[in-house]
């Protein structure tokens, strides 16, 4: 059986990591709960998710609310209808316009089915969407956490989760990948919360402002 987060047990598993852990259970006392960080498991989704590659998330965002001004429900057909032309309008880069017309292509082909996702294990999940161009650990990670809800998802490829642990661990900045994932192991098998809480800590210390999708 394939557990999830939800609104049900959300923070009752932030309550278990804090117990385990002082420094995640500092970043309650100071922030507060982080918010339950989902979005829906569709087409849209993952483009967002493609937008949000290396880029800020208003840069994402303000590309993303293009997107809908030309075709308000985003779709893999709407997608494939507009030109290259109409999509750098968009703000998306050469590089996204071909990740993004490669996902499409595999959804009316069937070669992968986000409603299938739903069924699957995590790295069955990861082994379809990374044989698609421009889709890494980072877009599946994020893709497996907020939109799937799966429980123990560590995107060791995200700054912004990299930076909060180091900062709460006081830990060298040149710490290595094996390291961060060793320090996130007793974590297990609730990872994916573990990193909500650490991108709250990272979103509250610096004071950002999030865009509302």
């Amino acid at each position: 059986m394939i557990e999830r987060f939800d609104e049900t047990n959300f923070k009752s598993l932030c309550d278990k990591l804090a117990k385990k852990d002082k420094d995640l259970r500092k970043i309650i006392k100071t922030f507060g709960y982080p918010p339950m960080w989902v979005r829906e498991n569709s087409f849209a989704t993952l483009i967002l998710t493609i937008l949000e590659q290396q880029v800020s998330l208003a840069s994402a965002f303000a590309a993303y609310k293009k997107l809908k001004e030309k075709i308000d429900l985003i779709t893999p057909q709407a997608l494939l209808k507009l030109s290259d032309e109409k999509l750098r309008e968009c703000y998306f880069s050469r590089q996204k316009i071909v990740y993004a017309r490669g996902l499409a292509v595999a959804l009316i082909n069937e070669e992968i089915s986000l409603q299938q996702f739903e069924f699957e294990e995590d790295e069955a999940i990861r082994t379809k969407l990374k044989k698609l161009k421009g889709i890494g650990d980072w877009t599946t990670d994020i893709y497996l956490i907020h939109a799937l809800r799966r429980m123990d998802i560590f995107p060791v490829g995200d700054l912004a989760m990299v930076n909060a642990l180091k900062e709460i661990k006081t830990l060298s900045s040149s710490a290595s990948k094996e390291e961060l994932i060793q320090i996130a192991g007793p974590w297990r098998p609730y990872r994916s919360i573990a990193s909500m809480m650490l991108w709250h800590h990272y979103i509250q210390s610096k004071n950002i402002k999030l865009p509302l999708y």
